[in-house]
């Protein structure tokens, strides 16, 4: 995989730019994506998904293949770097705890042995900031990260616009 999805990019497609009802040429081309191993998530991300329940949900449970596997060796490994650089640094401790129990640590590493890039709706935060944030981390561990429009920027996906039959 070329690109790593965080849930967040996932579920603001869904609730607001890309909904599953109006733009179903998105979620097709997220397939194709995958098939041909360019996008794809990590089985955590998947998890997070899985668990609402709405028809996000229920296209996530129809792709388990779409969220790989990220507990091999090097991963942990990598992961384990990236839980002591957050614990060594002065976040604000429930932000770092949360970050910690989620899959935005597990993406990162995965994304890191892969050499893939991180695709996620979080903002970079000044270095002075108490928060832990994907896009902060990644730069910390030289991951690329990008927001899901640079992704499409890069990859240069059409969505035709069709009109419904009226008949």
């Amino acid at each position: 995989m070329k690109y790593l999805m965080d849930s967040n990019t996932y579920i603001q497609a869904k609730n607001q730019y890309y909904g599953m009802v109006f733009c179903p040429a998105y979620w097709d081309w997220l397939d194709a994506k995958f098939a041909s191993g360019e996008v794809g998530s990590i089985e955590f991300m998947g998890q997070e998904i899985k668990a609402g329940n709405d028809d996000l949900a229920d296209w996530a449970q129809q792709r388990s293949n779409h969220f790989i596997a990220h507990d091999d060796e090097l991963t942990q490994s990598v992961f384990s770097d990236i839980v002591n650089f957050v614990m060594a640094q002065d976040f604000d401790p429930a932000n770092r705890d949360n970050f910690l129990a989620k899959g935005d640590p597990w993406l990162i590493a995965k994304a890191k042995t892969m050499g893939a890039t991180v695709v996620t709706h979080e903002a970079t935060y000044s270095p002075a900031t108490r928060k832990v944030k994907i896009p902060n981390i990644c730069q910390q561990f030289d991951v690329l990260c990008i927001s899901t429009f640079d992704l499409l920027n890069e990859l240069k996906p059409k969505f035709i616009l069709e009109y419904p039959d009226k008949s």
